[in-house]
């Protein structure tokens, strides 16, 4: 029996051959997991169709944009002859990765993890071991060291345990800390998050994780008034040490209810810490340090970028500071900020930008509230010129107070009007052509570093 890459999900068309669950000559019976396969949306389990014996597997894991119904393994049944196999496994693998490889998002990868292994910040000056992990890897280590350092540190939310996260984020963790410290959840997000917070005002320091943040909107009374307000409303004396996380933002053809930003409305809520990072290494550093926090932590992940990978440092004791924004390329013509999946955006859009010899400050916020508005401000200066590319609604955007902050404290060196590139103020488009058009294109990225910079 041939067993095909399924479409897992609605809009799937290419997958990636995340890890196999079994080997060559493994007995398996139907239902028995095969392999966990990363679809445009998630990562899934694929199970076996039939009892059988593992005959050969064509693909090898790691492989990436296999099209949907290509033979990745052979299942003998009972009773049934293997065909004979005219490709090599090794071919196969190697015709698949090369076949739906996306050049773009080559580059991107590329370029990020070089930006960072030249950036190093100041913070890091430790030799540190590192590997190159996904962020989806980077912020499991993270929860794994924070939940062994500290027996008070426990996670909850819907599928977090027994099917180890609806993205694979918490994935090993239920047997690596038992069902006491990692809670599946009713799917009741008002409820669990009601919860978490009693247990943070108890002593406790809770990680509540959103499938997606577009359902903590079930929640948000209690994210506001019970975890924002409370160390305000008892004149310190209630803390609430807990991080809110999951995934924020437009994925891949998830309709307009999955794909909303809520960076702009979580910084507008004082007393609450809002992070957002666009990289594996930032995201291990930042979930670290929003754990050991003592305040309600937003913790904004974005979907499309848990399989992007990135050197990250494997020691305890790697943090980055909450609050410190990182100047990821160093330039003189524009200062172009971003966050989150914007830094994307705009890694993609530099090669077109340097053709036009203009070299940029490229700024990652990564810390939304608080702001590191001493490298903004030193930044600009030094350009005379911004462009911020954010993924959220145009309309009262965090990207809007943002020029405010810069025209507050640099008006006398700017050269140019602040130019922003936002998403579009329109619910988010289910066709894929349209859904691209709704967020921050590469061509507009470029027109407005072209637009500050005077250029025709």
């Amino acid at each position: 029996m041939k067993i095909l890459l399924p479409a897992l999900s609605p809009t799937m068309e290419t997958g990636n051959l995340v890890k196999w669950l079994v080997k060559e000559g493994d007995n398996v019976v139907s239902g028995d997991i095969l392999a966990e396969i990363e679809t445009d949306k998630a990562t899934m389990e694929l199970e076996s169709p039939d009892d059988g014996k593992v005959e050969k597997i064509l693909v090898k894991e790691g492989t990436e944009n296999i099209s949907v119904n290509t033979e990745i393994a052979l299942l003998k049944v009972d009773g049934e002859e293997i065909e004979e196999i005219s490709e090599k496994p090794s071919e196969i693998s190697s015709q698949v990765s090369s076949n739906g490889s996306d050049t773009a998002t080559t580059e991107v990868k590329i370029s990020m993890n070089s930006l960072l292994n030249q950036t190093k910040e100041n913070l890091e000056a430790k030799n540190w071991s590192e590997k190159e992990i996904t962020m989806r890897e980077a912020l499991n280590q993270a929860i794994e060291e924070e939940m062994n350092l500290d027996k008070d540190v426990f996670l909850l939310g819907e599928e977090v345990a027994e099917y180890d996260g609806a993205y694979k984020v918490t994935q090993g963790l239920l047997d690596k800390f038992g069902s006491k410290r990692v809670l599946d959840t009713p799917i009741s997000e008002h409820g669990f998050t009601g919860l978490a917070i009693g247990a943070a005002m108890a002593g406790l320091k809770p990680i509540c994780e959103f499938m997606t943040f577009n359902f903590s909107m079930q929640a948000i009374d209690q994210i506001v008034n019970s975890a924002a307000k409370s160390l305000y409303m008892s004149g310190g004396e209630i803390n609430v040490p807990i991080v809110f996380r999951g995934p924020n933002g437009a994925a891949a053809r998830v309709g307009a209810q999955h794909s909303q930003c809520f960076i702009s409305w979580f910084s507008h809520i004082p007393g609450l810490i809002v992070i957002a990072p666009s990289n594996a290494r930032d995201a291990k550093g930042l979930l670290k340090s929003s754990i050991r926090n003592p305040n309600p932590v937003v913790f904004l992940e974005h979907e499309l970028l848990y399989k992007e990978k990135t050197n990250v440092p494997e020691e305890n004791d790697f943090l980055i500071p909450i609050g410190k924004g990182n100047l990821i390329k160093e330039g003189k013509d524009v200062t172009i900020i971003g966050f989150s999946m914007s830094v994307q955006r705009i890694l993609n859009a530099l090669p077109s930008i340097e053709k036009l010899g203009i070299s940029p400050d490229i700024i990652d916020l990564r810390s939304i509230k608080p702001l590191d508005e001493e490298l903004i401000h030193k930044s600009v200066k030094k350009t005379n010129r911004v462009v911020i590319v954010e993924d959220g609604f145009g309309s009262t955007s965090f990207g809007s107070h943002l020029s405010y902050l810069i025209q507050s404290n640099c008006f006398d060196f700017l050269d140019s009007e602040i130019i922003k590139v936002s998403g579009k103020d329109v619910p988010m488009p289910y066709a894929e052509n349209l859904e691209k058009l709704a967020l921050p294109t590469t061509d507009e990225i470029v027109s407005a570093v072209k637009k500050v910079s005077y250029i025709n």
